[in-house]
């Protein structure tokens, strides 16, 4: 059987099982605590609730496959995840709407478990199955790499860190640059009039990333890959620094213009008020559920007689200081060691003055290592977040002496709250160097979305269990 076409049957397959056994599921659920199902589907109402959901489910399939292009089209993961809970929830009002119209009964608690679990279920399976087609190598597809200058290098590192496309990078076109070495030894570097000759060659995945000046070269590939009929063909332009998430585009008609709509979102105030909403719930919900831990925390560190809690100046939104919350981890007398310490230790200055962090710092006390390395000295910054003063995701608050190595994108970083998490901590936290964290610090506010938001706030979860960076 063909690999593609095999990969798209099964994934359509988990799809429509994930999204109709969830009423099963959810009814065999119900009656485990009535002993009933009548309660929840009246006699004789069964089949046609069946019928029903089999065909939303038919229909969820059809949507994901025909408009959305996820058996055939390689979306990153975050991306792909937003779009199936989006049509989910529209499947889940289509039922309810459905049911309405046919006057038949219905019970919330039915339906709301009913979609409950396909939320669930449908992104864990399909995941799980995925994860298995790339392993076997049904999933897989190999990708040329048009292109070896710096946005080609780019292009690389970016597919390379989504392991979840299936892209196999077996090669990149030389185009006069030579700065390939930088990439890994083993691929295998084609000349542009081999590439075409490759067995399969119109299944292969092109990668088109070529630099400024080669605009007339591009064209070239665009047009002899047309005539090849390759299906798969994506261009990855120079364009950097520009706001991507929520952007539109158009274009001109009869012209090669292209017109990107930039949306501010963070200037929106429906926007703000929706991440504000979202703090205070959440940040009231955590600091209840962590009460113990924070109560335990609290005593342990105020055993040696220092406070236990302690406000650090930091810049907020729009420039104003604020005392950022840690519980305490570092001896009492910490300031007279860090002067001690970078008066009489070169090596260490120069590692304070890079990046305002000493990894072997020895101010940190014993209950201050454990938690630094699990991150739990911020969780005072619950109640900065609760007051307003901080996010729960947003850009890693800095002092004052900081600001002015983030040069022109200063104005980034003034825009938004700082927060308790952000893209920083959830991309390699200390073992990335200071420009690093300046850009994503301003891709986030740039590209500032409630789904990043929720995205950044699992991918800390992950973070901080496996203490990536941490020190």
């Amino acid at each position: 059987m063909n690999k593609v076409f095999f990969s798209k049957t099964m994934l359509s397959l988990t799809d429509f099982f994930s999204i109709f056994i969830s009423f099963l599921l959810s009814l065999e659920l119900l009656s485990l605590f009535t002993g009933e199902i009548s309660r929840y589907v009246p006699n004789g109402q069964l089949d046609d609730r069946l019928i029903i959901h089999l065909a939303l489910s038919i229909f969820g399939v059809a949507w994901f496959w025909i408009r959305l292009r996820h058996y055939t089209y390689r979306k990153p993961f975050w991306f792909e995840l937003k779009e199936v809970i989006r049509t989910l929830l529209i499947l889940a009002i289509f039922e309810l709407a459905i049911i309405a119209f046919s006057k038949l009964d219905s019970s919330r608690y039915l339906w709301v478990l009913t979609w409950f679990i396909a939320l669930v279920l449908v992104p864990l399976f399909r995941v799980m199955v995925k994860k298995f087609l790339i392993s076997s190598g049904y999933f897989i597809r190999d990708t040329i790499i048009i292109g070896t200058g710096n946005n080609a290098v780019e292009a690389y590192n970016a597919l390379k860190s989504e392991s979840y496309l299936g892209f196999n990078i077996k090669g990149f076109v030389e185009t006069g640059h030579n700065e390939v070495s930088v990439l890994e030894s083993s691929n295998q570097i084609y000349l542009d009039n081999e590439v075409l000759s490759l067995p399969r060659f119109n299944n292969i995945q092109y990668i088109i990333a070529l630099e400024d000046n080669e605009i007339g070269l591009q064209s070239t590939w665009l047009r002899e890959l047309s005539i090849k009929n390759c299906r798969f063909v994506s261009i990855i332009p120079t364009l950097r620094g520009l706001p991507l998430y929520s952007t539109d585009m158009s274009f001109l008609f009869s012209h090669d213009v292209m017109l990107l709509r930039i949306n501010n979102n963070l200037a929106k105030r429906s926007s703000r008020c929706l991440k504000r909403t979202m703090d205070i719930l959440f940040s009231i919900l955590i600091i209840i559920g962590l009460s113990p831990l924070l109560l335990t925390l609290y005593f342990l560190i105020k055993k040696d007689g220092g406070n236990a809690i302690y406000g650090h100046e930091r810049i907020g939104r729009n420039g104003k200081p604020f005392k950022c919350l840690k519980f305490r981890s570092m001896v009492t007398n910490s300031k007279e060691i860090l002067e001690n310490l970078l008066e009489n230790d070169p090596e260490a200055r120069a590692e304070w003055e890079k990046d305002f962090k000493l990894k072997n710092d020895p101010r940190i006390t014993k209950v201050g290592k454990f938690i630094r390395k699990t991150s739990l000295d911020e969780l005072p910054q619950l109640f900065n977040v609760l007051k307003g003063e901080m996010s729960l995701v947003g850009p890693r608050p800095v002092i004052q002496e900081e600001l002015e190595r983030y040069n022109a994108d200063v104005n980034y970083y003034l825009m938004a709250k700082p927060g308790m998490t952000g893209l920083w901590q959830v991309s390699g936290r200390n073992d990335v160097d200071y420009d690093t964290r300046v850009y994503f610090d301003s891709w986030y506010v740039k590209n500032w979305s409630l789904w990043n938001d929720i995205a950044i706030l699992f991918k800390t979860v992950n973070v901080v269990l496996k203490r990536d960076g941490a020190y």
